[in-house]
C-alpha cells in the first residue's frame, strides 16, 4: 500500500463527512464522539497488550 493512500483516504472521508452537516456545532460534537471513540480503542489496545505480557 503507498504510504500517502491511507491519510488520503481519511482526508476524503472526513471531508465527505463534513460536508453532511450544516452545523458547525454539531459537527464539533460529532468529532468529539469520534475523538472519543478512538480513545477508547486505543485503551482497549494497550490493555489488551499489556494482559498479554502476563
Amino acid at each position: 500500500m503507498n504510504e500517502c493512500a491511507l491519510p488520503a483516504g481519511i482526508t476524503a472521508l472526513a471531508c465527505a463527512i463534513a460536508q453532511q452537516f450544516e452545523d458547525d456545532y454539531e459537527l464539533a460534537l460529532f468529532a468529539a464522539a469520534l475523538l472519543q471513540l478512538s480513545d477508547t480503542l486505543s485503551t482497549i489496545v494497550s490493555q489488551r497488550a499489556l494482559a498479554s505480557k502476563k
